[in-house]
């Protein structure tokens, strides 16, 4: 067949397809719904990524988190599945920060709770984050009213709160909140500070949490002993390396472990955690891409079964083409490049919804104040065309080949 017949095969199928309008959009909804899903995954996984490493890059290279139960090095510990694991205390945050790890400058402990904070007549519900007097240290925050409680504080379970801005603003509305009280959980609290907008950071809206002493926390709003997790700032981020090997020494030590296989606890560097969600994140990626592509699959039988149909109602159409003499090549190749290009067309139309609602997606989500990325790369786009093709010419084999087997006597018989 050369390039002329193409041509005319290509623009005989437009023609048909526009004369048969309903079959026509019948026949292409299920590759138009597949390639959409395939583009909308692939951008959304993309974007899902993005945010969340990014989140993780926010905290800065120089952390070194420290999370209750063991891991191995490809994968994540059981507290970041919502498993309670209680293997750290906060005297294991202390022994760390009293100068037994090299290079390391700050470290607190954690634990988070979620209630309904009560001041006057308002209310709102907030996150509140039991954590030690190092934290402003640690995380890098600044206070623009007030101060933040102390170590003294904290051991003598001193009932004082610090603010994120928004919850200021929700329990205050504009008037100055120290000094003022608060409740949560039936405990009263002094407000003694409030800290400066800091956005969303680390999968949490920082602007909505307060912050109160950790064994406060612990002993009068959630009744544990154990802390969700420590994270101590290192000096410099080339010095990560070998601080995440003394912490890990000072808790086997502490927590009388002998051989490293049975550690009760993770210890992770930033770029460590990176390397573990991209991989995670990945896996998921793909995963739900194959999902998505079963929709092209199911497209591609509904085709087929569609342009069989074709070949039964053309049954005279053909015979008179074998009658002025077409081969069976020329049917056979008549019939693939009229599926293909109506896969084609699907895939095109499916290319642009996709684009057009991962760009939704996207301007939602930037709306919404997280920082999401598009991401929609020209190889997906080539490969979501080239996969509508081979799925019209796959597809398309078997009612083609039939076309061509048809008698051209016994066609032309055809009612």
């Amino acid at each position: 067949m050369n390039y002329t017949q193409i041509l005319e095969n290509i623009s005989g199928a437009l023609l048909i397809m526009t004369r048969n309008k309903i079959r026509s959009a019948l026949t292409m909804l299920g590759i138009v719904i597949g390639v959409m899903a395939v583009v909308v995954i692939m951008s959304v996984g993309a974007g899902a990524q993005g945010l969340i490493l990014n989140q993780i890059k926010s905290l800065g290279s120089n952390l070194v988190g420290v999370l209750p139960g063991k891991s191995d090095d490809k994968g994540p510990p059981a507290a970041v599945f919502g498993i309670v694991v209680t293997t750290l205390t906060s005297s294991d945050a202390e022994a760390l920060g009293s100068g037994l790890v090299p290079h390391l400058t700050a470290v607190t402990a954690y634990v988070r709770g979620i209630a309904t904070v009560f001041a006057n007549n308002n209310q709102t519900d907030a996150t509140f984050v039991g954590t030690m007097g190092s934290y402003p240290a640690v995380e890098d925050i600044t206070i623009t009213t007030g101060r933040f409680f102390s170590a003294d504080e904290d051991r003598s379970l001193a009932r004082v709160a610090v603010l994120g801005s928004a919850v200021a603003e929700d329990l205050f509305a504009g008037e100055n909140p120290l000094g003022r009280q608060i409740k949560i959980k039936r405990v009263n609290f002094t407000v003694i500070g409030v800290v400066a907008e800091r956005g969303t950071s680390g999968f949490q809206n920082q602007d909505s949490q307060i912050f109160v002493p950790l064994q406060t926390a612990q002993k009068l709003l959630l009744g544990i002993n154990y802390v969700n997790f420590i994270r101590a700032k290192i000096d410099s981020g080339e010095n990560v390396a070998g601080s995440l090997d003394a912490i890990a020494t000072v808790l086997r030590e502490r927590h009388r472990v002998t051989d490293p296989e049975n550690d009760d606890f993770s210890v992770r560097s930033t770029n460590q955690g990176l390397e573990v969600l991209t991989s995670v994140t990945n896996v998921l990626r793909f995963f739900l891409a194959a999902i998505a592509a079963l929709a092209l699959l199911v497209g591609g039988l509904g085709i087929m079964n569609i342009m069989l149909a074709a070949v039964e109602e053309r049954t005279r159409e053909i015979g008179l083409r074998q009658a002025l003499g077409a081969t069976r090549q020329s049917i056979l190749w008549q019939f693939l490049i009229e599926t293909s290009t109506i896969t084609l067309v699907g895939g095109i139309i499916g290319i642009i919804l996709g684009i057009f609602i991962s760009w939704l997606i996207a301007y939602i989500a930037r709306f919404l104040g997280y920082s999401w990325d598009l991401v929609i790369t020209f190889s997906s786009i080539i490969l979501a065309a080239v996969v509508s093709i081979a799925i019209g010419l796959i597809f398309g084999l078997s009612p083609a080949v039939r076309a061509s087997r048809l008698n051209p006597i016994d066609a032309l018989r055809y009612e």
